[in-house]
């Protein structure tokens, strides 16, 4: 389960007390993107820093999404790329696989398999369904993830669904063969974003039991 923040979100004078409570939530099943692509960068590292303690206490892993640089200074345990980014490939000479694991934002096949092969660590794949992050634009649907999917299975890279997933999406996901699935408004559009965390976590352990993926 990766939570996924925003603008907004890192902007709230309680954000740093509501991302702690999610990491908690998450635990050790989930991760925190720490994504503001309009927030100043040192109000994102004055977070990025108590939350990467967050890290050894929970379990839950914190990601910064676009700043390699950030992400090694914080002591996060991986960084996002998107089509904003470094390559894999070009982030991998600054940051050592030990001190930080590199992931990838994909759309298509072909960014998928650059991704992959380039040695992403995991591919973030959408948007699946439609979204208020993507106006006027329909959701890609289960095939974006399918397709996702067969071009990294060469080197096995784990594969997130993302784009306007509730919890009763996350069977079809799973039966698909997502990972696990990512989130923003989900989850920080909820009043109590770590009860929200945690709904996802019991539709994820609904559709094991029920034999999805």
């Amino acid at each position: 389960m990766h939570a996924v923040t925003d603008d907004d979100v890192l902007a709230r004078p309680d954000a740093l007390e509501r991302l702690r409570a999610v990491m908690r939530a998450l635990g050790a099943r989930g991760a925190l993107h720490l994504r503001g692509p309009r927030t100043p960068v040192s109000r994102q590292f004055d977070l990025a820093v108590p939350l990467a303690a967050e890290q050894a206490k929970g379990g839950a892993w914190l990601v910064v999404n676009d700043r390699v640089d950030l992400a090694m200074a914080a002591g996060a345990r991986a960084a996002q790329l998107t089509s904003r980014s470094l390559t894999v490939r070009q982030a991998r000479s600054l940051a050592p696989a030990a001190q930080l694991r590199l992931c990838a934002s994909v759309h298509d096949v072909t960014e998928a398999t650059f991704a992959a092969d380039d040695g992403a660590d995991w591919l973030v794949a959408g948007h699946v369904f439609e979204t208020p992050s993507h106006p006027g634009q329909p959701g890609r649907g289960l095939g974006i993830i399918t397709d996702v999917i067969a071009a990294a299975a060469a080197h096995a890279v784990p594969v997130i669904a993302i784009g306007g997933v509730l919890p009763e999406h996350v069977a079809m996901l799973r039966a698909a063969g997502a990972h696990g699935v990512a989130v923003i408004r989900g989850i920080f559009g909820e009043d109590d974003a770590a009860a929200a965390a945690q709904r996802y976590l019991s539709a994820h352990d609904d559709a094991a039991r029920s034999g999805a993926g």
